[in-house]
């Protein structure tokens, strides 16, 4: 199972981004998708998450910001951030929790990390 995000990049302040991930390979089933995210020195964190019935979670400060959406027929995901602002800045990773077989266990994938920096 490979996941491939894509879409980061340097934005100022107030400013929009969009990012996107795929997961391929084999896969009957995936669970959980979400993007973490880690700035320099800092730990990675859960900045949203979406189940594949739909239901989201968000980190509190990225609440009315961002917005994460789901394909599961396409088995992406995308993080759509708005109002961007200098603490954002970071590698923003995505992640999902994938049942590669029918005889498997969920296992959790990570992809490879896109860099978002917002500055003026």
């Amino acid at each position: 199972v490979q996941l491939q995000a894509c879409g980061g990049g340097l934005v100022q302040p107030g400013g929009s981004l969009r990012l996107s991930c795929a997961a391929s390979g084999n896969i009957f089933s995936i669970n959980v998708m979400g993007w973490y995210r880690q700035a320099p020195g800092k730990q990675r964190e859960l900045v949203a998450g979406v189940t594949g019935g739909g239901t989201t979670n968000y980190a509190d400060s990225v609440k009315g910001r961002f917005t994460i959406s789901r394909d599961n027929a396409k088995n992406t995901v995308c993080l759509q951030m708005n109002s961007l602002i200098p603490d954002d800045t970071a590698v923003y990773y995505c992640n999902a929790e994938v049942r590669p077989g029918f005889w498997s266990g969920y296992r959790t994938y990570w992809g490879q990390g896109t860099q978002v920096t917002v500055s003026s």
